[in-house]
């Protein structure tokens, strides 16, 4: 546990990178001053408001299956907040919401012999903190237990039991689909290059990856859901 720092995610990839890091080694920030999403976009929530965390993993599945991971910690994240009265849901790849509103972040990392995943989660954040209008947190939302020294072991104990079945071979497919906002929906994604596409999002699949009902499958993008 830090109290200060610019990312988690950049503290345990250089650790990673210079052999420093072991399977299942976990940073944890108060605040972190440079801390970023997918696509470097900035995640900054205001101290002692939120869940910034990563974990260091070594999955001993077929580095073909590694796409899953952020899949997974999202599954997990979402199943367990639900477990607290927080009607949590995933939009793919990796965003965490509750009624369409943006609760948290996943991104992932490869490092050293393995992967990085950082999570961003509001928790006790106030409507004036949010970055956007579109975000909200688990006191926004009405959840009642906020103690971040509660919620942190929870989600970590229950990542730690998930990624062991996932990496000895278990399936999170079905329930990950199961918790998915996006399956089903009307969607835009841009691509890395801005380049868009619209389509419906139809499955998932063991890689990680979205498939659409026109054939497409896509492996990185910004998903916009269409109402």
């Amino acid at each position: 546990m830090v109290d200060l720092t610019t990312s988690t995610q950049d503290d345990l990839a250089t650790k990673a990178n210079a052999g420093e890091a072991k399977n299942g080694d976990v940073i944890i920030a108060n605040y972190q001053s440079a801390g970023r999403g997918r696509l470097d976009r900035t995640f900054i929530a205001p101290a002692s408001t939120a869940l910034l965390f990563s974990i260091y993993l070594q999955p001993q599945s077929e580095r073909d299956d590694w796409g899953f991971l952020p899949l997974l910690a999202g599954f997990s994240i979402a199943d367990t907040l639900r477990k607290i009265n927080a009607n949590v849901s995933i939009k793919w790849p990796n965003d965490l919401l509750i009624d369409e509103m943006k609760i948290g972040g996943i991104i992932s990392t490869a490092a050293g012999s393995g992967v990085v995943i950082g999570i961003g989660i509001n928790v006790s954040t106030t409507a004036s903190e949010l970055p956007v209008e579109t975000a909200t947190s688990l006191k926004l939302a009405g959840v009642s237990k906020l103690d971040r020294n509660f919620l942190l072991p929870l989600l970590l104990n229950a990542f730690e039991t998930d990624f062991t079945a996932w990496d000895q071979g278990e399936s999170f497919l079905e329930r990950y689909s199961q918790l998915s906002a996006t399956r089903g929906r009307e969607v835009t994604i841009i691509g890395p290059a801005e380049s868009a596409m619209r389509s419906r999002a139809q499955t998932f699949d063991e890689q990680g990856r979205l498939h659409l009902e026109d054939g497409q499958i896509v492996t990185v993008g910004d998903v916009i859901h269409l109402r």
